[in-house]
């Protein structure tokens, strides 16, 4: 075919790069916002922070959104960490911490006493380092703690030794000369050593030996044996056998019981070094002529401005600032889109909280139905703009601390042609087992027959599957006596 040259005219959707930036920002959490505008303030000349502005310290833990004083929550005022603190005009933070450094190890102390030396958290040990410390001060040889030693670097994070000691035991060099008898003596050594229960190869083994680590106790042979025999039977609360079995009456399994539910079947994890996971709220919710209002928490909001001594550089000289005019345009890009992200997630938030006004006055119950859908077509906006608004965007309420998306959920029919959220159903469900009667607990039909009579048609299905999404145990497991 002979070579041709053809024009094609086409329509292609290309996102600029503000517009692109302008997304990203969005679907950040502010700490990931904070970081990234840290980023960019390093790397523009032309972009500063304001001296009012820090960057904000996480205000409380988000390990659960339990409700809390509202005395607290109106007294809720902005940190600010001495670690966190910016560099401000004419001061280097730098030098000043050399200078106090020299200080101290010149001087020892000081003579004021109101100028203390900084204190540093001691770091929490591990559980391998709290048994090496016990058996470095144990009365036995060298070669009995290393193989020791080997053990405890074969424990899991719960304290558990999983790996069989033939198995260990193969894997060991021969010409350390160990055996499988000192492996057994040095088993024996580790469980004995704070927490009890460690060195344990199963659950059975750990609740034992720490009963055996207990005072003696009328009811602790017992418990023993229902550790050792009986622990399923127990687990299935069918407490008229284990009493046949054991010739006891109801307070002998009571304080039975009561033994072994105290113990820790996993004595290892308070040794897990897990970082807490800190949040700032982006949305603060406050009441006033008696309704709720959201506002923006100006605290997590950077101020940025653009620096004056390179925007006059730029006016003096226009033309040889080429590279500085291109971040001039991008310092502009960026407090605009920031700008616009702290609007649009005001906005969503302020329809959430119009919606539920409910749930800040009677809590979960009253908890009303919404999907992204809803927000979107009250603020002309698309469901996938919606989503990143709520994600990692969390709400400060006199109830607690709620991440946006907690306040979606689907919605099931009632009786009167309305509709229950599912939060207000869980909550129900929650509400109603906490009531019950220990000895008589209520069924999932039972639940389901309860929440009929009140309006609120639930299969048995849901109640289940609702039931198990807050962690609570099927009835027969929640029996008591």
């Amino acid at each position: 075919m002979k070579p041709t040259l053809q024009l094609k005219l086409s329509q292609q959707l290309r996102l600029t790069p503000q517009l692109q930036q302008s997304i990203r920002l969005l679907q950040l959490s502010t700490l990931e916002l904070n970081q990234e505008i840290e980023r960019i303030v390093q790397e523009n000349p032309l972009l500063e922070l304001s001296e009012e502005w820090n960057a904000p310290v996480a205000e409380n833990s988000f390990e659960h959104s339990e409700s809390e004083d509202s005395a607290d929550f109106d007294s809720m005022q902005p940190e600010v960490a001495a670690s966190e603190v910016k560099e401000e005009s004419g001061e280097n933070i730098d030098s000043d911490s050399e200078w106090l450094q020299e200080n101290i190890f010149s001087h020892g102390t000081y003579e004021d006493d109101d100028h203390e030396a900084p204190q540093i958290p001691a770091r929490s040990l591990s559980l391998r380092e709290h048994l090496n410390f016990q058996i470095c001060l144990g009365q036995i040889s060298e070669r009995e703690k290393c193989i020791v030693s080997l053990l405890i670097d074969s424990l899991n994070e719960d304290g558990y030794l999983l790996q069989d000691l033939d198995e260990l035991l193969e894997m060991l060099p021969a010409e350390l000369g160990i055996n499988l008898d000192d492996l057994q003596d040095a088993l024996e050594c580790l469980q004995c050593l704070d927490p009890s229960g460690v060195g344990a190869r199963n659950l059975q083994e750990c609740l034992v030996l720490q009963l055996q680590a207990l005072p003696d106790d009328v009811y602790r042979d017992q418990a023993i044996k229902v550790v050792q025999e009986y622990l399923e039977i127990l687990a299935s609360h069918d407490f008229a056998q284990i009493k046949r079995l054991l010739a006891c009456d109801d307070q002998s399994l009571r304080a039975i019981q009561k033994l072994i539910v105290n113990l820790n079947p996993k004595p290892g994890a308070q040794f897990n070094s897990q970082s807490e996971r800190y949040i700032v709220p982006d949305i603060t919710v406050t009441k006033k002529n008696g309704g709720w209002r959201a506002n923006l928490n100006m605290a997590a909001i950077p101020r940025l401005n653009i620096n004056h001594l390179y925007a006059n550089i730029l006016k003096q000289d226009h033309h040889s600032s080429r590279g500085l005019v291109s971040q001039l345009n991008e310092a502009k890009w960026l407090i605009k889109n920031i700008q616009q992200r702290s609007s649009t997630i005001l906005k969503v938030a302020s329809v959430i909280v119009e919606r539920q006004q409910q749930f800040f006055e009677h809590g979960e119950v009253a908890m009303r139905p919404l999907v992204l859908r809803d927000i979107a077509e009250t603020l002309s906006l698309h469901e996938s703009t919606v989503s990143r608004v709520t994600t990692q965007k969390f709400m400060y309420t006199p109830r607690g601390i709620f991440e946006l998306k907690y306040f979606f959920g689907s919605h099931v029919s009632t009786d009167s042609g309305g509709a229950c959220s599912a939060t207000a159903i869980r909550a129900l469900i929650k509400q109603l087992i906490q009531e019950e009667n220990p000895r008589k607990p209520l069924s999932d039909n039972r639940i389901s027959t309860i929440l009929e009579q009140q309006g609120i048609v639930v299969a048995r299905r849901t109640i289940a599957k609702y039931r198990e999404s807050i962690q609570i145990p099927a009835a027969n497991l929640r029996k008591s006596f």
